[in-house]
């Protein structure tokens, strides 16, 4: 279950020297082979065609691939992989979440986080969050969906999307994230929305961070509602569920024209 706190950790044994390399703004960090790389995401490639998310999601997780290729050749082929992705993604698509507690609208950013970008909208268009619930949910931090049904049976999409979180985009009030486990890379479906600021969960010189890629501009005071759910124990959570579920009828691209 992806896990919001902020304790990934990249220094230690398992990194060459145990170097801390810090996520920076503007670029995706990537782990080769026990050492992390670093590359900008608006590198220009002269390319007739490059691959979309799913040939970044591809080279992610295939080992084979990973062990076979040397790190600059794996990281050459992993930026041509987002240059393609960043330039199918819409600059400032929007999408339109109804729940039982009402409304509200996001406007994502595709320039500062194509892959993640990329991935929500695939999954919003195949309708794989209508029906699912807040299943999280903390007053005084943050609401979070996207990987459970009402009768809290975990639904989560096979592929996962690499860490954006060093596109200088804070985790601020009214901002959408990707959740994810410690893993840096393993954000799938599951996003919260922050209900203050929590800068904490922005990457930091010993940490990575939890990817901003999108911010709430209407209907604050629905998340605002469902952050103030009554909440206890259920299922396999110890806390922290709403007692009524509050499920997401329908997600779907809003065009304001």
């Amino acid at each position: 279950m992806p896990d919001i706190l902020p304790h990934a950790i990249l220094a230690g044994a398992g990194f060459r020297g145990g170097k801390i390399i810090r996520p920076v703004p503007g670029a995706v960090n990537f782990a080769f082979r026990g050492h992390t790389q670093r590359f900008s995401t608006s590198i220009p490639f002269g390319i007739v065609r490059s691959p979309d998310i799913a040939g970044v999601q591809t080279i992610m997780r295939n080992t084979v691939i990973r062990r076979a290729l040397t790190p600059l050749l794996a990281l050459s082929l992993v930026a041509w992989a987002i240059a393609g992705a960043a330039s199918k993604v819409p600059a400032h698509p929007y999408v339109e979440v109804v729940t039982t507690q009402g409304t509200f609208i996001l406007q994502l950013d595709g320039k500062l986080a194509p892959l993640t970008v990329a991935n929500f909208l695939k999954l919003v268009d195949k309708r794989f969050y209508d029906g699912l619930v807040f299943h999280r949910v903390i007053p005084g931090f943050m609401i979070q969906a996207g990987g459970y049904t009402p009768k809290l049976k975990e639904k989560e999409p096979k592929e996962t999307v690499p860490n954006e979180s060093g596109n200088g985009v804070s985790n601020r009030r009214g901002t959408i994230a990707m959740a994810r486990t410690e893993e840096p890379h393993s954000a799938g479906s599951q996003f919260f929305i922050n209900v203050v600021d929590n800068t904490r969960l922005n990457p930091g010189i010993d940490r990575w961070g939890y990817t901003v890629f999108g911010f709430v501009i209407e209907g604050m005071d629905v998340v605002d509602m469902i952050a103030s759910a009554q909440t206890g124990p259920r299922g396999k959570f110890s806390s922290d569920v709403p007692i009524v579920p509050i499920v997401i009828k329908k997600m779907s691209r809003f065009d304001y024209e």
